[in-house]
Parts: structure tokens; C-alpha cells; sequence
């Protein structure tokens, strides 16, 4: 997993010592230091990512500040109104820090002279805050600089200035750093539990780096993964690979060199899932899914896109499901070679406590992925409840919210099972299933503006899902229409009770609380015991329907009886239950879409 983020991170901007940030705001000073304005940066929503942003190490100790970007509240002060004190003390130090930070380098870049001069006036500093508030900016926002219409970040010297500052202050040499040799340098520093005895690079603090298989001096903390604030992470970040407790520890060996990796290959892992979760990320319940592709692909030809829906609103009823069969018939013939080859990788995250949980690892060949995505859509695929061709492909999320109230009541866990099932083309947990039986029982208690039963297709799709994936071969009786010749009597006992309700509204109108009403719940669990009364009572019903009309109805429940052979199942378990459901609502739907009357009746048989 660590290995191909690292891969992704190859193909990024990535060192040690810099970092991509979202900055909001941009202060322009002339050449000679007057202030000009402050810009805003982005869209309105998000500011522009910036790469190469100086990231100052040991941020933990307290007191420092990161070098020439940094947050409004450290560079002009700016504060939340009734910000604590201790708070505005810490923020004092971290602009002073900054603004030395700036005076040093200056010694060495003139162009640099402009900021630190702007910042140590008070008066100019007050100018910039107020111009900041006026922009309603955050304390919390990123602040870049233009100096003469130049970035100083951008600035080759000044990144070279930077790195051998850090250098220096890191003790002579960053961990992992090598000297031209290609030696690890003598200032490494040494990893506690390996002695200077065995006189070989280990005994100087080098390791094996986990990712390389290169000698490096491990680097004892990890930069941090941001954007996992909304899944249980923290504002500030969490860390991937880390051991700040000994119980976390073995063979004496301090922090991350439990795990040793270079500064090198720890920041490109870092970049990478940093780029990842800004760019290619998506919510799940309170888990956050990321995805990519060894090689870069379309975002059309993305499958796992597919499964978010299709926002173009003349989408047909299997958008992406006839997607998927386009994109396998096309690396079958060879005309898309070009992605017969390649693989995918998804991540299931969340944080806690400072740390990246990882929920879940997947990887395998592009071409299983389509195959899955399509079987997903397949499997789901059920009629329209008014009967009138096949309801449109479900989006992931509009899935999983069919088994709860409201998404926000979904569970991390369901959302990461049904996300793995779809991918991986799983089995449907019963549990799951359970679910979506019991809200299919309660919305049946649901009309629409006609009066008419209101259903969930996704819902139903679920249902049907669990069903055609029960056994490793699929079940070919589960279509997404109504199928007569279906084997199980549970799945005609749901049947027969759709006839029955419909029977009795052509008889007697809206009459409320009507067949299914009073006994869907007692004949989905015990049909032997209701299914034969209701059949009785239908002769009443049948009575009051002219002759045509009537004669339909006796042929139907008729028909459905003989598919019960010796008489309903005396009790149904979980699963006859959820085969009960699908036998009444796909008959509901056939029968909505051929809507018998006298007059129809009458219509056919002339």
C-alpha cells in the first residue's frame, strides 16, 4: 500500500522540506515595499493549491512558525473575536519566529528585505490586518506573497536558501539525505538499539528503508495527512506511520524507525495521499475513499466514477452499466489496449486520535474492475415501480442511504462493506439485506399524490442484489422483471398478495387500511397461515367486478396458486421473507403497467 503511494508521489512535485497548501490570500508589495492590495486565491470555495510551500520541521515543540507561506493568524496576527489569551501569546511568538525566519534569509535574498521590513512596522501591519478583515479572511487561511510581481516561493534561490537552512538546523544533514558518494552523510543521527560495535553503516544509524530497500537513516517523524478532519481526523493533521508509545515499539528502536523509511520515500508516500484526498477522494458515511490508477486514465473511461452516478440528465435507464459493457467489449478487441494492463488501487481512511485508520486496502487489474462495476449495476438492476422499463442505475450513495432514515445515521462500517462488495463483486451481507427488508416494510405505508404504494428502486435493487449473489454462480431466476417461472413459492406467495390487493381496489376503491395493510407483515412471515384466507375472501371481491373484468383476476390468482403446488410455505425465514417482498413488487409493478378495467377487458376480448 505504502509502496504505491509512493509510486503516485514519483509522479508529484515532492521533496522534503516543501509541501502543496491551499492558499487563500495573496499580499502584492512593489519592489521598494509599499503595500498594494491583498487577492484572493481559488474559486470562492477553495483557494489554489501552491506547491513548493517551505514546511518547517519539529512543529510539535512549540514556538516555530513555517517559512514565507503561512496561516493569517501567524503572519498579520489576526484573530478570532475573545481569542484566549494563551493563544494570542503562542501566535505572538510563532510572528516573531516568522518574520526572523525572513530577516535571515534576506541577508542572503535581497528581494526578501520587503516582507520582513512590511512586518516588524507596526503600522503597516495594523494596514494589512485591517485590509484582511475587510476581505473577511480567516485566521486559519494561507497567505502567500508577490514582490514585484514576483512569488519569492517560486524562486529558485530562495529554495535553495531553504534547503540549506534546514539543513543546518537538522544537524547537518536530513535524515535519509545522502552525500554525493551516495553514502549515508556522518551526521546521521543514531537509532537507538544498534551500536557502534559492528563498525558497518547500521552502527552510524542507517537502516533498511522499507520502501527503497535502500540504506538511509530513517526519519524518526512522519509528516502529516491533512483533509481527514471531516471523518474523525484532526484540523491539523494525522500521522500515517507512527510510534509515540514504547507498548508500539520493538527491539529498542525509537519512533519510526520501528518502520524505516528515507525523508524521501516518507514524503512522496505523504504528497501522494495528500494529492489523493484533495483530488481524487469521496465521503462515505464517516470514511473517506480515495482511488487511482497505475496509469493515468480518462476520467470518462473511470469506473469507480461510475458508481457516483451520471449527473448528465438525459442519462439512460443503465448509463453506466452500458458504460462498463462498452469499455469491456473495447479492451476485449483491442481497440483500447492501453488499459489492458493497467490496475487500480482504493483506500477506505478515517482518523482517530491523530492517526490515519486505514479501513480498507484494494488493488487488482482494471479490466476486473470494469467487469465488477458492471455486474454491480446488473445485479441491482430492478423495473420501474410503475412498471415501465427498467428504473435508471442507482448512485452509490443514493444505495446505501436505502438502508437508513438519513445518511447521516450510516454507519462507516455499512458504507465500506457495500463500497467492497461493489468493487470486489461480493457477496451482499444478510444483515444488510435485513435492513432494506425492514425499510421496504415501512415505506409500503407510504402513498404518493395517487394514492399508490411509494417504493425505493435502490432499495428493491438491494434486495434483488443479495439474492442474485447468494450463490457463487449467481441466481439466473432473479431478473429484474417479473418472472413467473421463479422456483420459490415465497417469491408467489409476495405475488399473490399484490393480485389480492389490486382485487380488492378494483372492487371497492380506496377503502384505507386495505389488504396489505392489515396483513402484509403476518403473510411475508407466516403466508400458510393467511395467504388461503385472503384467497377465500377474494371470491367476494370477484363478485362485485363485472364479468370480463372478473374472469381476469380468477385466471391470475389461479395461475399463482398452481405455482404453489401443495400450499404455501407454512413459515418464511429472512431470506423467503426478502423474496416475498421482491415477488410482490415486481408483480405490483406488471400489473401497474397493464392496469386492467371492464373497459380494457371488454377491449380484448373483441
Amino acid at each position: 500500500m505504502l509502496q504505491a503511494l509512493m509510486d503516485y508521489g514519483n509522479g508529484l512535485d515532492s521533496e522534503p522540506g516543501f509541501k502543496t497548501r491551499e492558499a487563500r490570500w495573496c499580499v502584492e508589495l512593489a519592489s521598494d515595499g509599499r503595500f498594494l492590495n491583498v487577492l484572493p486565491l481559488g474559486d470562492g470555495k477553495r483557494g489554489a493549491m501552491q506547491a513548493r510551500c517551505p514546511d518547517m520541521h519539529g512543529m510539535n515543540a512549540g514556538g516555530k512558525s513555517h517559512f514565507l507561506v503561512e496561516t493569517v493568524q501567524t503572519v498579520a496576527l489576526l484573530f478570532k473575536a475573545n481569542e484566549k489569551a494563551k493563544k494570542i501569546a503562542g501566535a505572538e511568538e510563532k510572528h516573531r519566529f516568522f518574520v526572523d525566519m525572513l530577516r535571515k534569509a534576506s541577508g542572503a535574498i535581497p528581494e526578501l528585505i520587503p516582507l520582513a521590513t512590511m512586518l516588524e512596522d507596526d503600522a503597516r501591519l495594523a494596514a494589512l490586518r485591517d485590509v484582511l478583515t475587510q476581505h473577511k479572511a480567516k485566521p486559519a487561511d494561507w497567505l502567500g506573497w508577490r514582490v514585484g510581481g514576483i512569488d519569492p516561493r517560486e524562486d529558485k534561490t530562495v529554495q535553495a536558501w531553504w534547503r540549506e537552512w534546514r539543513n543546518t538546523d537538522m544537524g547537518g544533514d536530513s535524515p535519509g539525505s545522502a552525500t554525493p558518494s551516495g553514502n549515508i552523510s556522518d551526521g546521521s543521527i543514531p537509532v537507538k538499539g544498534i551500536t557502534a560495535a559492528s563498525g558497518s553503516k547500521a552502527a552510524r544509524g542507517a537502516m533498511v528503508c522499507l520502501l527503497t530497500g535502500e540504506a538511509t537513516q530513517p526519519l524518526p517523524t512522519h509528516p502529516k495527512i491533512t483533509g481527514l478532519s471531516g471523518v474523525g481526523g484532526l484540523g491539523t493533521g494525522d500521522v500515517m506511520v507512527g510510534f509515540d508509545k514504547a507498548a508500539f515499539g520493538s527491539f529498542g528502536l525509537d519512533q519510526s524507525a520501528n518502520a524505516a523509511m528515507s525523508a524521501e520515500a516518507a514524503q512522496k508516500y505523504v504528497d501522494g495521499l495528500n494529492d489523493l484526498i484533495r483530488n481524487h477522494s469521496r465521503k462515505l458515511a464517516n470514511a473517506l475513499v480515495v482511488h487511482w490508477f497505475k496509469e493515468q486514465i480518462a476520467q470518462d473511461d473511470d469506473p469507480l466514477e461510475w458508481l457516483n452516478g451520471f449527473e448528465s440528465p438525459e442519462q439512460t435507464e443503465a448509463a453506466a452499466q452500458a458504460a462498463a459493457r462498452r469499455l469491456l467489449d473495447s479492451i476485449r478487441s483491442g481497440e483500447r489496449s492501453d488499459l489492458g494492463d493497467n490496475c487500480y488501487h482504493a483506500l477506505t481512511l478515517s482518523g482517530a486520535s491523530g492517526r490515519v485508520m486505514v479501513r480498507d486496502w484494494m488493488e487488482g487489474r482494471f479490466e476486473d474492475l470494469v467487469r465488477n462495476v458492471e455486474a454491480w449495476f446488473a445485479d441491482l438492476a430492478i423495473v420501474a415501480r410503475d412498471g415501465k422499463g427498467q428504473a435508471s442505475d442507482p448512485k452509490f450513495m443514493a444505495v446505501c442511504g436505502a438502508l437508513v432514515r438519513e445518511l447521516k445515521d450510516l454507519p462507516a462500517p455499512t458504507a465500506a462493506t457495500l463500497w467492497k462488495a461493489a468493487v470486489q463483486r461480493l457477496p451482499i451481507p444478510q444483515p444488510l439485506m435485513a435492513q432494506a427488508l425492514a425499510k421496504f416494510r415501512v415505506e409500503r405505508f407510504t402513498p404518493d399524490e395517487h394514492g399508490r404504494e411509494v417504493f425505493n428502486h435502490a432499495r428493491m435493487g438491494l434486495i434483488k442484489a443479495y439474492f442474485v449473489r447468494l450463490n457463487p454462480g449467481g441466481d439466473q431466476t432473479m431478473t429484474a422483471y417479473l418472472n413467473p417461472e421463479h422456483p420459490a413459492p415465497a417469491y408467489h406467495c409476495g405475488r399473490l398478495l399484490a393480485i389480492l390487493s389490486n382485487l380488492q381496489r378494483a372492487a371497492l376503491g380506496d377503502v384505507g387500511a386495505g389488504v396489505v395493510q392489515r396483513y402484509y407483515a403476518a403473510a411475508s412471515q407466516t403466508p400458510g397461515l393467511i395467504i388461503g384466507r385472503l384467497a377465500s375472501n377474494a371470491r367476494n371481491h370477484l363478485g362485485k367486478l363485472e364479468g370480463g373484468l372478473a374472469y381476469w383476476y380468477e385466471n391470475q390468482i389461479a395461475d399463482v396458486m398452481g405455482r404453489l403446488g401443495d400450499g404455501a410455505p407454512r413459515i418464511l425465514d429472512l431470506n423467503g421473507q426478502g423474496l416475498f417482498a421482491l415477488g410482490y413488487y415486481q408483480q405490483l409493478a406488471a400489473l401497474r403497467v397493464g392496469k386492467k378495467t371492464n373497459e380494457t377487458v371488454q377491449g380484448e376480448n373483441q
